[in-house]
């Protein structure tokens, strides 16, 4: 027994002196790249990013990186391929994937159990993160803790996926947000989606519930179908997030939902569809940010719908009216946001089920349609790395490429800055530095 109890103390020893030594830590040298510095719009031909324990340990001249480089450093010659750091989606809902024959949400994901939808999260995070998308903001629609247990999911490296920042369950005032179903059988699946506010302390017991869950932030949908968050909601919303170091987001369409996210010091909003030039001076004024969501612009959800069902007539002619609509409205208020000054990003908010397309695909099809919108290829390319980055927080770990942050790159062959849909044909991808695709090597 003495034996056994000595030999088991050994192997404890042993174990621990073993888990207590630092492995060396794996150096890769990405070479002859063609880098893109994202804030100055500017590219430095024949760059090398130097990469130790997955984060970027030097950038600059390949001779003068090569010098430097350890001799066992695991080279990778891009090529003289556009170098970019990865790409950040500010408004992602990684645990839906609606059919295009079925717009309604809810009861689609309603009708998984978790362990399913959390499993068709981590194939829809793989895809994304193959695209090319290394952080996105997941911002509701993913049951109780869905993005949660996704994130955590891939932060341990059970499944690959990109960095998420979670909302966990979006708050709404009573009865949620956009759900079409009878009132006696709603609430089970209000209570999945939604934490339901109707006061200033049911607005702080939400966010703390939310923080219990494991949310990165806060979402707050402001005026859905017409019912809305009052300002003493919000603003109770915002300073019980704030104490806890959280963002708040908002979902907010309309004049009296904008104005209402703005008065509370929200630290973005979501759509902004009627925002007025007063409220873009005040959100420019307060550092509140504008994530733009136009990803279905320019006949692009018609275009999606007709993949997989025949549209009706009535149906047909609603898109051609919504679509003319749209052309007129739309790149307007995008010159508005631009000469305001105000800081805004963009995010994709594709939840449906792309015919033809993974989701990270199906995700950046959002360029084509900013590059439609008028948005310059330069402002497209920082609304979704350093702007984002800074949306978020996480200026200092992502968005650019730079020593100290994350090792978090992706490449292509042509020139985004003279087709920014050149994003939707990545062919390099790398996340913590451990390359996730490469259709460089054969070139």
């Amino acid at each position: 027994m003495l034996r056994k109890t000595l030999i088991l103390a050994l192997l404890c020893l042993t174990i621990r002196s073993a888990a207590s030594q630092v492995k060396p830590s794996k150096t890769t040298l990405l070479e002859n790249a063609r880098l893109l510095q994202v804030r100055t719009g500017q590219y430095l031909a024949a760059q090398s990013v130097l990469i130790e324990a997955g984060k970027i340990k030097e950038v600059g001249a390949t001779s003068e990186v090569r010098a430097r480089a350890p001799e066992d450093a695991t080279v990778i010659d891009l090529h003289g391929a556009t170098l970019l750091p990865g790409l950040i989606d500010a408004h992602a809902h990684l645990l839906a994937a609606v059919g295009t024959q079925d717009q309604a949400l809810l009861p689609e994901v309603a009708g998984m159990s978790p362990t399913r939808r959390v499993l068709m999260g981590a194939r829809l995070a793989r895809e994304d993160l193959e695209a090319g998308f290394t952080t996105v903001r997941v911002v509701g629609h993913s049951g109780i803790d869905g993005d949660a247990a996704l994130r955590d999911a891939i932060n341990q490296g059970w499944v690959p996926g990109p960095r998420i920042l979670a909302a966990c369950r979006k708050l709404t005032p009573p009865g949620g947000q956009a759900l079409a179903l009878n009132p006696a059988v709603a609430q089970p699946i209000i209570e999945q989606e939604f934490l339901e506010v109707g006061s200033a302390d049911e607005a702080r017991q939400a966010v703390r519930r939310n923080i219990y869950y494991g949310a990165d932030f806060i979402k707050v949908v402001a005026d859905p179908d017409g019912r809305f968050i009052t300002l003493q909601e919000m603003k109770a919303v915002v300073e019980e997030a704030h104490r806890s170091n959280l963002k708040v987001t908002v979902h907010a369409t309309t004049v009296t939902g904008i104005q209402t996210a703005v008065e509370a010091r929200v630290d973005s909003i979501e759509h902004g569809d009627d925002i007025t030039d007063e409220q873009l001076k005040t959100m420019r004024d307060a550092g509140i940010f504008l994530d733009v969501t136009e990803t279905f612009y320019g006949g692009r959800l018609r275009a999606l719908l007709a993949k997989s069902t025949v549209l009706s007539p009535e149906n047909e002619q609603w898109l051609k009216n919504y679509e003319k609509e749209e052309a007129q409205k739309t790149p307007a208020l995008f010159q508005h946001i631009a000469r305001s000054g105000v800081k805004y990003a963009a995010g994709s908010d594709m939840w449906f089920d792309y015919p033809g397309k993974t989701r990270g695909q199906a995700t950046a099809t959002m360029f084509g349609a900013l590059r439609d919108l008028g948005m310059q290829p330069v402002e497209a390319l920082r609304a979704c790395t350093s702007a984002a980055a800074e949306m978020l927080g996480w200026q200092d770990r992502v968005g650019s490429i730079e020593p100290g942050k994350f090792a978090d790159l992706i490449a292509t062959s042509g020139d985004p800055l003279q087709d920014i849909t050149d994003l939707e044909r990545v062919r390099f991808v790398m996340k913590d530095g451990v390359v996730v695709r490469n259709e460089l090597e054969a070139k």
